[in-house]
């Protein structure tokens, strides 16, 4: 980040940066964001949550900005309303579903509007329902009809080198049909080739009319590693690992030690302020 570049837009992942891991925003991260919108700086979200899994966000955050669900399968205003939706090709979703299943992943559909899953007792169902605050559509089988509108393939398992590896093979298998990251050590997340965190740095670019070095980003996950190569500035929390600490711009504490609030505050805040007074003067 120069001294001549502003930073007009700040793009932050929700689960392990903006919440904690009991998923709670806490009241220092919400003074962080009003403070940076004071200050004349947009700030926006992106997550593998559905839309409605960031409901709870909107009204503490005053967010103005699309909302980038799905890793960027899904943008909608704040009001929810779609802006744009990515949905997978139908072949590759089958393809997709077909593969974490052989790797011994339980497999989650995600529709626009709705969350499938066949096995209710699988592991972080429950866990998954409450972040989201909406239960899963439980069926015995996964019509054909679903995978025409599949925005999103989740393979999950505790067994986190069986994901890592599910990961490898799914991007050696699909190519450049869809894009393949792990958002949680236990989650694979398979969207649109264009629905993934540095799409969504373009995508939020392009709507709300900031150059990509206009815009600083924070994430803890893999997939948040794209999204760090197209912004101006980039910080990884904390509780990231060292390879993905290895391609910020900078580092901040952990979510469990206000690593947000603190990245904003002595990071991004004092260049926009100063950026701000300059504009002033």
């Amino acid at each position: 980040m120069s001294d001549e570049t502003p930073i007009r837009l700040v793009l932050a992942d929700v689960d392990g940066t903006l919440v904690t891991k009991d998923k709670i925003l806490t009241a220092r991260a919400v003074a962080a964001t009003r403070a940076l919108q004071q200050a004349g700086a947009d700030f926006a979200v992106t997550s593998g949550r559905p839309p409605r899994g960031m409901e709870m966000l909107i009204e503490p955050l005053a967010l103005k900005t699309p909302i980038a669900g799905f890793n960027g399968g899904v943008f909608v205003q704040p009001d929810l309303s779609v802006i744009e939706t990515r949905t997978l090709d139908p072949a590759a979703a089958r393809k997709v579903a077909e593969l974490i299943e052989k790797a011994g992943l339980d497999v989650w559909l995600y529709t626009p509007d709705d969350w499938f899953i066949r096995n209710p007792d699988a592991p972080h169902v429950a866990r998954e329902a409450w972040t989201v605050k909406f239960d899963a559509k439980v069926v015995k089988s996964y019509p054909d009809e679903l995978f025409e509108k599949i925005v999103k393939i989740v393979g999950v398992s505790d067994d986190l080198d069986r994901v890592a590896a599910a990961e490898h093979k799914a991007r050696e298998e699909l190519g450049q049909s869809a894009s393949a990251a792990r958002s949680q050590p236990y989650y694979l997340d398979v969207t649109h080739p264009k629905a993934n965190k540095g799409a969504v740095v373009d995508t939020l670019s392009r709507l709300l009319k900031v150059r990509p070095e206009e815009i600083a980003t924070l994430g803890d996950m893999p997939n948040d590693v794209l999204m760090f190569e197209k912004s101006g500035f980039s910080v990884a929390m904390g509780n990231a690992s060292d390879e993905v600490k290895s391609k910020a711009s900078a580092t901040t504490d952990s979510n469990e030690d206000e690593g947000f609030a603190k990245a904003v505050e002595r990071l991004i805040l004092p260049c926009v302020k100063a950026r701000t007074d300059a504009r002033r003067e």
